[in-house]
Formats: structure tokens, sequence, C-alpha cells
């Protein structure tokens, strides 16, 4: 007879009552009719959370508006509807449960009615970055099974190589037509969607140390700890107004619309992010939380210098996705008030810490410390856990939002049951995390993960270089930008503007170099190996 592990389960007790304390306060639960009770019961267990998420938005909060985009507003009840006839209309043209349906879209309805529709059926959720090449897009989907491809119609001549069973259907589009989501949901038949086999996959890409995009799934959580880590830092409330920055296809993006949408809460996004345009629908739209990275916080911060709007119903500027620096932590507390919430995390590690506008006061350029039922800590080569203050370590992570690998079958390192987040950093005396760099040679670009390595190995091909170096620099707006130092040939006359479109066209658009240099020879050392040092005089010069 195997004795259950009472420690654990005492302590995994423990967290859920102080998750659902949290969830309490915040009103992402609260009464409802025994007829809804049944409802929410019955959509959690056919659909899991995502696919019942709009099930209970309608029930609870039905004829507030959950979206505001660039099209209009739509209910929570209309977006439910909505999912129901896309999801029938699916179900029609022979996409089922395991299925894999790519969705490469802008911030719209069309996102989150493919999203809600697929996790209905069960299907396998492929998020796409908008910034893919055709070869890039290609590659990927036909390496994660996509059966159907979704797209916004600026990404057809992208799209239009890739191969799927199914076919593509357009999302956001000018002309109306029989391939699109809403020609779909205006003929889809209503009525509740009968439960899948099992319920829906979700794959966010990230990029791994060749610089590869790869898949990295994730279950639906099981639990309310993941929801109550957040709300234990940040006071995100029900019924209220978030806008939705990032990309909706980014962990984080997705992550607060769906919040947003179990809170009951109206989500306002716009397909193209304009800082001036976000604040005046902040302030139109009531907004109490803006989601961003520090990129788009930077834009905002100076927006807001110089229009002045109201925002004084704004509680929460939640920022993620890369780095923050203390000068412009400091500046958006002094601009937006104190409003900044910094979380730090990956999208395998999910999330690690979470600075508050007190602990971005007091040090900031910290990542915070770590939420409930987070333990963080660090370790050295030897694996080893780092525990003086100030020494840096491998940051290791353990939540209750277990990251299930990549799809190629890969993980990350795992010490103690923590997981790698890949970075390197240290802890203050007061117990705050400091981001110190990366253990390998990745660079984060205004939210994107970039690898110099992928970058130089394709210019290396080009048959009008001779050899090039590519290396992260620093940069005041995004944080680093990637800078080429390149070798021509002999009587090659190729320039920088042609050697930027030649990684577009072979490469996602943000993996191309802002700045190129040519030099005569690249600088080496006696072995042979190029100086970076020496290229990076260059580079920050540049």
């Amino acid at each position: 007879m195997v004795l259950p592990d009472l420690p654990r389960l005492g302590l995994r007790a423990a967290a859920e009552a102080q998750g659902l304390a949290y969830v309490l306060r915040s009103g992402l639960v609260g009464p409802v009719t025994p007829n809804g009770g049944l409802r929410l019961a019955r959509g959690l267990k056919d659909y899991g959370s995502i696919g019942a998420a709009p099930v209970i938005a309608a029930v609870r909060h039905g004829s507030r508006t959950g979206l505001v985009d660039d099209l209009g507003r739509l209910s929570f009840a209309e977006l439910d509807a909505r999912s129901d006839a896309l999801a029938h209309a699916l179900a029609g043209r022979g996409l089922k449960a395991g299925d894999g349906i790519g969705v490469l879209c802008r911030n719209h309805r069309g996102f989150l009615d493919i999203t809600f529709a697929g996790a209905k059926l069960g299907a396998k959720l492929l998020f796409l970055n908008t910034d893919f090449s055709g070869p890039q897009l290609r590659e990927v989907c036909g390496r994660e099974g996509i059966e159907l491809l979704v797209h916004d119609e600026e990404f057809a001549a992208v799209a239009e190589g890739v191969d799927t069973p199914l076919g593509h259907l357009r999302a956001w589009t000018e002309e109306p037509g029989e391939e699109t989501l809403e020609a779909l949901i205006a003929g889809g038949q209503g009525g509740r969607v009968p439960a899948p086999e099992s319920h829906a996959k979700i794959i966010i890409l990230t990029s791994g140390t060749t610089g590869t995009p790869k898949g990295a799934q994730r279950s639906e959580p099981s639990s309310l700890t993941p929801f109550g880590a957040l709300l234990s830092k940040a006071p995100f409330r029900a019924r209220e107004a978030t806008y939705v920055a990032p990309p909706l296809f980014h962990g984080l993006g997705l992550a607060h619309a769906m919040l947003a949408v179990a809170l009951g809460s109206t989500i306002v996004v716009s397909r193209r992010f304009k800082a001036p345009d976000v604040l005046a629908a902040v302030e139109r739209e009531r907004c109490t939380a803006i989601i961003a990275v520090p990129v788009m916080l930077s834009r905002l911060v100076s927006a807001a210098e110089a229009s002045h709007p109201d925002l004084s119903l704004l509680r929460i500027v939640f920022v993620a996705g890369s780095q923050l620096d203390a000068s412009l932590a400091t500046r958006s507390l002094d601009a937006l008030g104190e409003t900044i919430y910094n979380l730090y995390g990956s999208t395998e590690v999910a999330y690690a810490t979470i600075a508050t506008p007190e602990d971005l006061r007091a040090a900031p350029g910290c990542a915070g410390r770590p939420p409930m039922a987070t333990t963080v800590r660090l370790y050295d080569d030897e694996g080893v856990e780092v525990k003086a203050a100030g020494k840096t370590g491998r940051i290791f992570v353990g939540n209750s939002f277990p990251f299930e690998g990549y799809t190629d079958g890969r993980t990350k390192a795992v010490i103690d049951g923590l997981m790698s987040s890949g970075d390197v950093g240290h802890f203050d005396q007061a117990g705050r995390l400091f981001i110190d760099g990366r253990d390998d040679d990745m660079i984060v670009s205004g939210g994107e993960n970039l690898y110099p390595g992928e970058v130089e190995d394709l210019l290396s091909g080009h048959p009008e270089i001779e050899e090039c170096a590519v290396l992260g620099v620093d940069d005041a707006d995004w944080g680093k930008r990637l800078a080429a130092f390149v070798v021509r040939r002999d009587g090659a006359e190729l320039d920088e503007q042609q050697i930027k479109d030649y990684v577009r066209d072979n490469l996602a658009r943000f993996k191309s170099p802002r700045d190129v240099t040519f030099m005569d020879e690249l600088p080496r050392n006696p072995t042979g190996k190029v100086l970076k040092r020496e290229l990076l005089k260059h580079g920050a010069s540049a």
C-alpha cells in the first residue's frame, strides 16, 4: 500500500485555499442561478477552461461589452454565440478534437472567434507570429501538423505556400467571401457544441538555443493557484476594462485576454499599436488596466507626457516580455502613477516574480519577488544552490502551471524539481530578484527573443558575403538590437538595405539587423576567433 505524501498534500491544499481567497477577492468567481451554475459546470467539464471561458462570461455577464476592437463592440453573449456557430461550421468541414489550427492574426475579434471555437472542438491551437516569413511559416506549420490555417488577408502572400488538409480561412478581410470566419459564423447553426473527445491544447512558439522557433505546449490550468499567484500581486478586478496592447499570439497578450474574459472585464484591442490611440481608447473606454511590453510602455509614457490624458481610473500597467529598464520604470511611475507591475517569466516557466510599484520605487531595476506558491532559486554551473545576496546564479522556477515540454520532445533543464528560465540573476538583501543576462547568447529586443547565431548563419551563406558576425548591442528603445558586421566578397556591391531585405525574406522580419557595418576584415585573435568585444565598440557607436 502506497501512503499519500501528507506534507505535500497539505501544502497543496493550503496553496489552493490561498489562491481561492485571492480569486474571490477579485470577483473571478461569484454567485449564479442554479441553472447558470449547471451551465458553468457543464462547460468546464466538456470544454476545459479556455473553451468554457465564453460560456462562463455569457452566463455571468451576458449583455456586458466583452470586446472592443477596430470593428466595434461585442457582448460576452455574442462572443459565446459566435464561437458556437463557428465551431459547428468547422466541425462540418471535418475538424475534430486533436486537429491542429494555425492562427496567424492580429488583435481583433477573429482571433478570439477561432480560439474559442477551436477550444470547444478540442483542437490543438498553434499561435503564429505575424512577422514570420513564408519559409518559416511553412516549416512551423508542417512540423506542428496543422490541418487548418486561419490568417488575416494581409498575410495571404506569406501563407500561400502552406499546404493544409482543411485549407485556409481568412479572419480580418476588407472583402466579404465564402472562405472567411464571418461567413462561417453567419451561416453556422446555433446551439451548444457537443463535448469533444479531449480538451484543447495550446502551443505558443518560442525559440531554442539554435534560434529555431519551437512549439511550447502547456495544458490548461487545473488549479486556482496560477490565478491566485497573479492576483496576489496585481489587483485585477471583475467587470472593469483592460487594454491588451501586445499581440494576442504572445503569451502575455493571450493570458491577459483570457483573464479578462474570466473576470467579465471588457477587452480593448486594436490591430496596430499607436501609443496616442491607445491612451485615447483607455480614456474613452474607462480602462483600469493596460497590458504592455517595455518598448510599448516607453512610447505610452512619451505620449502621456505630451498629451496629458485623463488616466484617473488606471490602476494597473502590467509589463512583461523583456527586461524593464530601471530608468523607464522610474519615468513610468512618475508619468502614470503608482501603477506599474513588472512580471518576470518565460514561455516555459510561465511566471517567476512580479515587481509591484513599491518594489520598483525601492529598486527600479528589479524583477520583484515570487508570488504565492512559487519558488525561485539560483544555482551555479555545478547545480549547487547560490544563497548569498548579490551573487549571480542560474535562475530556476517552480509553480503550479507546469511546462509540458517542446513539441519535438525536448524540455528545459530541471534541478530539484525546478525548471531553468534560461537566465542568470541575483537576489538583493530584501529578496528581490535582478536579471543579469542570459545563460546563452539570446537577446530580447522589444519583447521578441532573438538569436544572433541564426542570422549570422543565414548571412554567411549569402553569395556576396565573405564573412560576417552578428551580435546584440544596447538600444535605448528596444533594450537590445541586432548589429551585423559584414565583409563583402571582392567585387560585390551589396548594400545595407539589401542585407536587411535578405534577412526579412528568409526569417521573421523582427530578426533583421537594425545596423549593418561593412568592414575590410573581422578582428580576430591568434586562434582565429572573432573578437566580439572589438565589434561591440562599433555597435555601440552605430
